[in-house]
């Protein structure tokens, strides 16, 4: 696909990956709108380029006022958005039985219900194009359930089923649906928590820019599924073929995992996963 002209919706448009992949659109000739939850953020986002080619969109999505103001901009966009990224995400670090009740509904809300409901709404529109392309931000825990990380991995399992079935649904018609998965990312949301974990393990991470490359490449070839990193790679197919050596190779982590689930008694949550490297 051609962005060249091409008006496309972004979520989670100022974290660490969502704002690489911003700049990188434009680049490539797209209007962003450009959606986050800080006003000034997002100005200043937009004022890093060229005058209108970028739109902020402040709205909260996991409210329904929220996804109505979101909603209520793509309409009034011209050319009409033919292109949705869904770069938004919450992820916590600790044990399950830990966790807030009430934030792991919000974090499942938030990395499936939204998606799910923006899709919704969007496709009415999104069919009409001639060519159109709706992109879900995975991750390789949407492929491998992570201990410390089983809320979010549960949301991330959803959102890759929930795009698989979307593209079958819609096979043959103008609107392709992709499911993109990066690995460990360096970003600024990574609470001391999980970069200690990653430091005990020895995780190496990608930088958000070249995320954000692959991730752009990845949306003007139409890929429809990719996993980015290796072992990860190997590890997401192995798990889905032979779970239980992954399993065994995975329990060798499980003593660092507990230990750094609890480091002072709470848990880690982050707008944006930093994931442990995979043995």
């Amino acid at each position: 696909m051609d962005l060249h002209g091409k008006c496309i919706i972004l979520t989670g448009a100022t974290g660490g990956i969502g704002s690489a992949l911003c700049a990188g659109l434009v680049e490539a000739g797209a209007t962003v709108v450009a959606v986050g939850r800080i006003e000034e953020t997002l100005r200043r986002q937009a004022a890093a380029h060229a005058p209108g080619r970028v739109v902020p969109v402040v709205a909260d999505l996991a409210s329904e006022s929220g996804r109505a103001v979101l909603l209520a901009r793509a309409h009034e966009m011209r050319p009409a958005p033919s292109v949705l990224v869904l770069a938004h995400a919450q992820s916590h670090f600790g044990l399950l039985q830990d966790q807030d009740p009430v934030a792991l509904t919000a974090l499942v809300h938030l990395n499936l219900t939204v998606p799910m409901l923006l899709v919704q709404a969007l496709l009415p529109a999104f069919v009409r194009q001639p060519h159109a392309a709706m992109v879900a931000v995975g991750s390789t825990f949407g492929s491998i359930g992570f201990a410390g990380f089983a809320g979010y991995s549960a949301s991330k399992f959803g959102l890759r089923g929930l795009f698989e079935a979307l593209a079958r649904e819609h096979a043959g018609t103008s609107v392709r649906f992709q499911y993109l998965s990066p690995r460990a990312t360096a970003t600024a949301f990574n609470p001391a928590a999980v970069d200690a974990l990653n430091a005990a393990l020895g995780t190496a991470v990608d930088r958000a820019e070249d995320v954000a490359a692959a991730l752009l490449q990845s949306i003007v070839r139409g890929h429809a599924r990719r996993q980015l990193g290796w072992p990860e790679k190997l590890f997401a197919r192995l798990n889905g073929l032979l779970p239980e050596l992954v399993d065994r190779a995975l329990r060798k982590q499980l003593h660092l995992i507990h230990r750094h689930a609890r480091p002072s008694g709470a848990a880690a949550t982050q707008e944006f996963s930093h994931e442990p490297q995979l043995p």
